[in-house]
């Protein structure tokens, strides 16, 4: 009796085209069952490796997904790798459920083994296993976040880096699985790379901007679905956040990034830019001359008052009022045989007359300085 084997992945070196001509080539009683059994499955495996592209990859992943409890568990999930009947376009994504089908899974008493060696011991080994086993978890919650950000091998990469502290900070002792902690960290480190990569500027840099970013146009079609006109006042409201920051956030929601560099008009026959229109960063050329003009004048006036002065003024003036490192009131008071507060008394004195000699003597312009 012949013994029928399972067809798997059809053969690299020979391609599927060939393989047909082959069998073609022979008489029907020539050939065996094994060969007549192939021939019948390649019809199968060619027309589910043409299709390709992103639709396939998320079939493909969300059949892998779907094997996962709800629990967040990681048990009894398989992943099934492509079968490769000739030439296709290389596709990471693939490679890496293939990648992951390599690394089996753990039981609840290896995962609590290796958690206990890890925290005891901080055996990196341990530590590794226990990500590896749990990489598949990650492409599951990677694909829950597939519409807010089409990319979805970089939702795994951050994922994948949440896994890892999950694993760091994880306590055996604590009666919780693993993969169910993992869950947090690894959403946590995924809607945060969405939040950040969102837009060229960020959207989300406070705890209230970020629980509008992920809630705002969810409460939005709510309160609509209940009849209710969704405000911003009624938005605050519903997810206790000020009315100034939701009416921030809807209009940064509801526009897109500009371009400085995207023309936005024409002159001089040359085309006028955001970037043209943008004022400067430094002090306005007006106001520096202004500046420096009052400056001048209020050196003058100072110079012109120092000279009234005589006596313990004119000193306090000089060393106190004047230099870029006063001297103390102790070290003028010494000086002159008086103590520290009858120095304070006339350098207020002598505050009072300055103040009034530059008023008199610049008017408006002492006002505006």
């Amino acid at each position: 009796m012949t013994q029928k084997r399972k067809i798997g992945a059809p053969k690299a070196a020979v391609p599927a085209s060939g393989r047909r001509a082959k069998s073609n080539g022979k008489a029907a009683s020539e050939r065996t069952s094994d060969e007549a059994e192939a021939e019948e499955r390649e019809p199968e495996a060619a027309e589910a490796d043409s299709d390709g592209g992103d639709e396939s990859d998320d079939a493909a992943v969300g059949e892998f997904a779907g094997e996962i409890a709800e629990d967040v568990s990681v048990d009894d999930v398989r992943v099934a790798a492509p079968k490769e009947t000739g030439l296709r376009r290389y596709d990471a994504f693939t490679a890496y459920l293939s990648e992951v089908q390599r690394h089996k899974l753990l039981t609840p008493d290896e995962e609590h083994d290796l958690a206990v060696r890890y925290a005891s011991t901080g055996d990196v080994k341990a530590a590794a296993r226990m990500v590896t086993a749990n990489l598949r978890l990650v492409v599951k919650i990677a694909f829950e976040y597939r519409r807010a950000y089409r990319n979805l091998m970089d939702l795994i990469q951050e994922g994948n880096i949440g896994l890892m502290q999950a694993v760091k900070r994880y306590d055996p002792y604590r009666g919780v699985k693993l993969s169910s902690y993992a869950a947090w960290w690894i959403r946590a480190y995924i809607l945060r790379f969405i939040l950040n990569n969102w837009r060229l500027v960020k959207l989300g840099t406070t705890q209230n901007q970020r629980k509008l970013f992920f809630n705002l146009n969810k409460e939005k079609q709510r309160l609509t679905a209940l009849g209710v006109d969704p405000t911003s006042a009624e938005l605050a409201r519903q997810l206790d956040v000020p009315e100034a920051e939701v009416i921030e956030m809807d209009r940064r929601l509801s526009g897109s990034d500009l371009s400085l560099d995207a023309p936005v008009g024409e002159g001089d026959g040359k085309p006028t830019t955001r970037m043209d229109l943008l004022p400067a960063a430094g002090e306005r050329a007006d106001d520096a001359l202004a500046g420096h003009e009052l400056g001048g004048m209020v050196h003058e006036q100072l110079e012109a008052f120092g000279r009234t002065l005589a006596g313990k003024e004119a000193t306090i003036f000089a060393d106190r009022l004047l230099a870029d490192e006063p001297a103390t009131l102790q070290e003028i008071g010494d000086r002159f045989g008086i103590s520290r507060e009858r120095v304070r008394q006339i350098e207020k004195r002598l505050q009072d007359k300055l103040r009034v000699f530059l008023k008199a003597e610049l008017g408006e312009a002492m006002e505006l300085g």
